[in-house]
Formats: structure tokens, sequence, C-alpha cells
């Protein structure tokens, strides 16, 4: 089966994160939601976003600015593109950055996702 893109994904390393790209991808609310929403379900799939954040195309751009100034890190599985935080990296490259920005988020931003179903209901609910 042929490559699910033309080229390949573009992932810069730990030591070539530019600070005020990262700042710049973030200033979007769209890609503010989508780390918020990785932060709370790695390893989630592009088609686990919601839809209505715009066109697909615009979608795509959104996980691309987010991968290539390194804040995401995708790979597919099949026709699936998995996305994760690059939190650890970017953790020892600008410490207590993207918790900091996970913080000042909550509330400003709506998650780009649904929640995932808690497998353990809480007995309060019964």
């Amino acid at each position: 089966m042929a490559s699910r893109t033309s080229s390949p994904l573009i992932h810069p390393d730990e030591e070539d994160f530019d600070l005020f790209r990262i700042m710049s991808a973030l200033t979007d609310p769209v890609r503010l939601g989508i780390v918020t929403t990785l932060a709370s379900q790695p390893g989630l799939a592009c088609s686990g976003f919601y839809q209505d954040v715009g066109a697909r195309s615009a979608l795509t751009r959104h996980f691309r600015i987010l991968r290539e100034s390194g804040l995401i890190r995708q790979h597919d599985v099949g026709t699936r593109r998995i996305n994760t935080l690059r939190k650890a990296e970017l953790d020892h490259r600008f410490p207590g950055l993207l918790d900091l920005v996970i913080r000042e988020a909550a509330g400003r931003t709506a998650p780009a996702a649904d929640a995932p179903a808690d497998p353990t209901p809480d007995p309060a609910d019964a």
C-alpha cells in the first residue's frame, strides 16, 4: 500500500525547538484546543477531533503547524494518523512551559474532541 502522504512528516529535533515558533502556534484557539485535548487524551487520531473546527484542510493545516513547531508528534497506523504531545521533550527544553500553557488554557478554550468515557462509574451517580 502506498504511503498516506507523498512527503515525509517533519518533526524538529528537540535542540531545534524555537520558543517563539511554539508560542506562535499556540496563539490560535483551535490549535490551543488540540494541545489541551492531547494533554488529557494522548494518542488521539486526527479523526477523533471535531470536524466542525473548519474545513478538513484547515484542520490538517493546524496539525501541520503544531507538528512543525515541535508541539506534537504524528505517526501513521494504517489509515489513521495518531497525535501525541511531545511533553517530555518540551519539558526538557523549556521546563514547565507546557504545564503553564495547559493550566492557563483551562476555561479559555473548548476541548477539540469528546472526553473518553470513564470505564468506572461514579457511585454518587447511582
